[in-house]
């Protein structure tokens, strides 16, 4: 078979698929280990960064403007925030702009949760971080935005950016 019928990667597009299979591997392992570190608080990382998105907002929030704060599908957000409700870390609040969307609000046990887990987030991320470099970090965290944008101005199945 002829290499000039098969597609190729160019060095950017090799190189931006072994950070994408990186990431896969970091994201699952980061979400096991955020899991162990609230564990103890009832929470989960999934939780953990609905809690954080509402502590985010300047405001409360429907479920679907938290789910697109994070970046997620609504109903995912939706059944995340149905557990919360009944474990009494957040409750829902009439919305006087919308009467089915409802508004998600923290209970001071949900407060109390968030702010545990950051303290226990403090020390976890700092000894993570170790002996990694400041301008390393900010350098993938501009190619990480970067993307994020060109994806989010994209339609992935078109095969277009």
């Amino acid at each position: 078979m002829s290499n000039k019928l098969q597609p190729y990667r160019t060095p950017e597009g090799e190189a931006l698929t072994s950070l994408i299979l990186n990431l896969f591997r970091v994201t699952s392992l980061m979400l096991t280990a955020g899991d162990r570190l609230v564990e103890n608080l009832g929470l989960t990382s999934a939780r953990w960064q609905v809690l954080g998105t509402i502590v985010a907002a300047d405001r409360p929030q429907p479920v679907s403007w938290l789910a697109r704060d994070m970046g997620v599908n609504r109903q995912n957000v939706q059944r995340i925030v149905n557990d919360l409700v009944k474990e009494g870390f957040v409750t829902m609040a009439s919305n006087p702009h919308h009467r089915r969307a409802q508004l998600v609000t923290l209970t001071d046990k949900g407060e109390l949760a968030y702010d545990d887990a950051m303290k226990l987030q403090l020390p976890w991320i700092n000894k993570l971080s170790d002996g990694l470099k400041l301008k390393d970090i900010e350098s993938t965290h501009n190619v990480l935005v970067a993307l994020r944008q060109k994806l989010e101005g994209t339609d992935a199945s078109d095969g277009e950016v």
